[in-house]
C-alpha cells in the first residue's frame, strides 16, 4: 500500500523564525537580525534611516555601530550616491549570510544598477511601513504559501509565471515580478505591491494579467500601487489600466472576435505568411489599444485561459463587493538625495 505524502507544514512564520536564528548566529541582536531578514528577503539594500525607524532609535552611536559592523566584517558595502554624496545605501552581499536563510544565489545579493537599488529601497519602505502584514519575498515562499493556502483551487500552471528560453532550455519561473506580497492569515487578505517606475502602465497591465487567475480564487485582495513623487501624474493612467484589465469584462462578442484575431495575428507574424486580408486589417485596427496589446502578449503565453478570463465577471464582481481593490500610495519620503536617476527609478 502506498502511503499519501506527508502534509506540508511549512509556514512563513516558521521559516522566518528559523532564518532569524540563523542570522543571529552571526553575532547580531534579535532586533538587528529581524531587520536584516527584511532586507535580505525584500531588497538586499537599505539606508540608515530605515534601520533607525525599524529599531525605534535616532541616528547615533547604536546605528553607527551596526553599520560599522556590517562594513568591517564585509557583510555589506556602502554605496555613496547623489551629486554631493549626501546619501549612502548599504548593499548586503555576504554569501554565507544569504546561505544561512536558504537563498545563497538570490539576485538581491548581486550588484545592480543604482536606479534599481533605489527602487528596492522604496519597496523596503513599503514593507517596513506596514507591519500589520506578514510579507512574502522570495518567489519560492510565495508559491509555497499559495499552494498551501489554496490547495487544488488553482492549478500550478495558473500561478503568475513567465517562461524563459526555448526547447530543452525552457524554464518556467513562478512570481517573476519579485515584488513583495503581504498577507493577513486570519483575515484571509492579501496585498500585492507594485512600484510605478515609468509613466506608461503597459508593464502594469502585464502584471495584472499574470495575476488574474490568482485573484479570482482569493477571498480579499488589494493591488497597492506605490507612486514616487516624480511619477504622481501617472496615477490616473494606472488606475484606468486597472479598471480596463480587472473591472471591465469583455463582451462575449468581443471575446469571439479576439479568438479569431489573435491566432491570425500570430500566423501572419510567421515567415512567408503572406499579406493580411481586409477582415484582419479591420479587426486589428479596432483592437489596437493598450488593453488589447497587453491581452495579446498574455495570450501568446497562455492561449488556453487568457480570453475566457478576460470575459469573466469574477474579478469585477469582487471589486464591486469591495473584496478586491486597487489603491494608490504616494511615496512621501524624499529619494532625490540618493541619485539623480531617481526620476527614472
Amino acid at each position: 500500500m502506498t502511503l499519501p505524502p506527508a502534509p506540508d507544514r511549512w509556514t512563513s512564520d516558521l521559516a522566518n523564525a528559523e532564518r532569524m536564528e540563523a542570522i543571529a548566529a552571526f553575532g547580531f541582536t534579535e532586533r538587528q537580525a529581524r531587520f536584516l531578514l527584511n532586507v535580505l528577503l525584500h531588497s538586499g539594500v537599505f539606508v540608515e534611516r530605515q534601520y533607525c525607524s525599524f529599531a525605534g532609535i535616532v541616528h547615533g552611536q547604536k546605528s553607527t555601530d551596526f553599520l560599522k559592523t556590517l562594513v568591517e566584517r564585509r557583510f555589506a558595502t556602502p554605496i555613496s550616491t547623489g551629486k554631493l554624496h549626501r546619501g549612502r545605501m548599504f548593499h548586503v552581499h555576504y554569501k554565507p549570510l544569504w546561505a544561512a536563510i536558504g537563498h545563497p544565489d538570490n539576485r538581491f545579493r548581486k550588484p545592480a544598477a543604482q536606479g534599481r537599488m533605489i527602487e528596492r529601497v522604496m519597496l523596503l519602505d513599503a514593507v517596513l511601513d506596514d507591519r500589520d502584514l506578514v510579507w512574502l519575498g522570495p518567489s519560492s515562499d510565495k508559491h509555497r504559501h499559495f499552494v498551501r493556502h489554496l490547495g487544488d483551487r488553482l492549478e500550478h500552471r495558473d500561478y503568475p509565471h513567465l517562461i524563459f528560453g526555448e526547447g530543452p532550455d525552457k524554464a518556467l519561473r513562478y512570481f517573476p515580478d519579485k515584488l513583495p506580497i503581504g498577507m493577513q492569515p486570519h483575515a484571509d487578505t492579501h496585498v500585492f505591491l507594485y512600484l510605478v517606475t515609468r509613466p506608461s502602465p503597459m508593464d502594469f497591465r502585464m502584471f495584472l494579467l499574470r495575476h488574474v487567475a490568482l485573484l479570482r480564487v482569493l477571498f480579499r485582495w488589494t493591488i497597492r500601487l506605490l507612486l514616487p513623487r516624480k511619477l504622481g501624474k501617472a496615477r490616473l493612467a494606472y488606475l484606468q489600466a486597472a479598471r480596463e484589465q480587472l473591472a471591465t469584462p469583455l463582451h462575449p462578442s468581443v471575446v469571439e472576435t479576439l479568438e479569431w484575431l489573435f491566432p491570425e495575428r500570430k500566423r501572419l507574424a510567421e515567415p512567408g505568411a503572406g499579406p493580411a486580408d481586409a477582415r484582419y486589417l479591420n479587426a486589428s485596427s479596432a483592437f489596437r489599444t493598450p488593453r488589447y496589446r497587453a491581452l495579446y502578449q498574455q495570450w501568446l503565453d497562455d492561449p488556453r485561459n487568457t480570453l475566457w478570463m478576460a470575459g469573466s465577471t469574477i474579478v469585477a464582481d469582487a471589486i464591486d463587493r469591495e473584496l478586491g481593490r486597487v489603491e494608490c500610495v504616494e511615496l512621501s519620503r524624499q529619494y532625490l538625495h540618493l541619485s539623480p536617476l531617481v526620476d527614472v527609478a
